[in-house]
């Protein structure tokens, strides 16, 4: 068997050493004589294995002890809707900042479900290839939360600082992150938020499974009419088992949590990977006459590298010959066209010194 190299936005590429280690256990897991995917979620087996993902994933994050760790469901989709439910018992409004389509999709959601919504900044007016600078951003008089994406996987830009979260008064409201892409690519100071919630799909395992982080002192700032499997209280009281979780994939997810910490060691050794493979990647990108990266560098994403061809008849052969040569998924996102490089966690330097070796032959051949 041959595996190739996925560059895939999400589902994402997972460590080789992770599927090996499941594909062992994946019939009998520690002489139990069954797969962790049919075991009950209330065995000893299990909860220990949830038990040792979440004290694995504190230590990675270094997540103060007056924060919950949730492993729910949904998608982080789900949490555009689970996030305000959760916040905006207390009244005011939700604050946004707007850096292009996942950003668009929570405030869209916020606003379908409790009206008028507060946008304290916008990126819309420089094409989305910048960040709003700390000082434009402005929260509202009766602001709730302020709501932000960390990096936007179709555009590839990405914070390059965290936003503070003031209102005009002087007022500190929480700051929440849809760190869905970029959570575990190195460290974070997770006491400077209110709450961090991120889609397994990139970073942490398989999709299925969202992780939550909320601060003890926000869980009663409920709305009375939401659902109970909305509730970061609920789920914090029922260890994230108010219903049947997502086994597999929170299993899976300890095991990359056991590689970032044993395999790579830490978080700061992951950033440094990561920097390395984006900065190759972003040389070769700007070095050349067939492509480019529109996005100011300052805020160019680590984990989505877009790019397009100078002429776009070039794209249908370009990834042909990408997957023939085993470089998958390089195909834009529908709503931006062109091609984008994921460079997660899980994918190797070697992937992308490939990838810059086949776009350097390419260009040879076809520029």
């Amino acid at each position: 068997m041959t595996r190739h190299f996925n560059f895939c936005a999400g589902p994402a590429a997972l460590p080789t050493a992770v599927l090996e280690r499941a594909r062992d256990e994946m019939l009998d897991y520690h002489g139990r004589g069954l797969s962790v995917m049919e075991m009950s979620h209330r065995s000893p087996e299990y909860v220990a294995i949830a038990e040792k993902a979440e004290a694995d994933l504190r230590e990675l994050l270094a997540i103060p002890a007056n924060y919950r760790v949730l492993f729910t469901q949904g998608g982080a989709s789900q949490q555009f809707a689970a996030v305000p439910y959760n916040l905006l018992g207390e009244g005011g409004r939700p604050s946004f900042v707007d850096t292009g389509i996942w950003s668009r999709k929570a405030i869209k959601e916020a606003r379908h479900l409790f009206g008028e919504v507060d946008l304290a900044a916008s990126s819309e007016e420089n094409g989305h290839t910048a960040v709003p600078r700390p000082e434009a951003i402005r929260l509202a008089e009766d602001s709730a939360y302020l709501h932000y994406t960390a990096n936007e996987t179709i555009g590839g830009l990405a914070f390059d600082y965290l936003p503070e979260a003031l209102r005009p008064d002087g007022r500190e409201v929480p700051l929440v992150g849809d760190m869905s892409s970029t959570i575990l690519s190195g460290p974070l100071d997770v006491s400077r938020f209110g709450v961090i919630y991120a889609g397994a799909q990139k970073n942490i395992g398989p999709a299925g499974l969202v992780v939550v982080i909320v601060r003890d002192d926000l869980l009663d700032r409920a709305r009375a009419d939401m659902p109970t499997l909305f509730s970061y209280k609920e789920l914090a009281a029922a260890g994230s088992m108010v219903n049947t979780p997502a086994t597999y994939s929170w299993y899976l997810a300890g095991l990359v949590f056991e590689w970032l910490k044993d395999d790579i060691g830490g978080l700061s050794a992951m950033e440094a990977i990561n920097a390395r493979k984006a900065a190759k990647l972003y040389a070769a990108i700007d070095a050349s006459g067939l492509y480019a990266n529109p996005i100011t560098p300052a805020n160019r994403s680590r984990m989505n590298v877009p790019f397009v061809l100078a002429d776009e008849r070039l794209d249908a052969p370009f990834l042909a010959e990408a997957e023939a040569a085993g470089l998958l998924n390089l195909k834009g996102h529908r709503s931006v066209g062109g091609m984008r490089a994921s460079l997660y966690n899980a994918v190797p330097e070697a992937a992308v010194d490939a990838l810059i070796d086949f776009m350097t032959d390419f260009e040879q051949r076809r520029g």
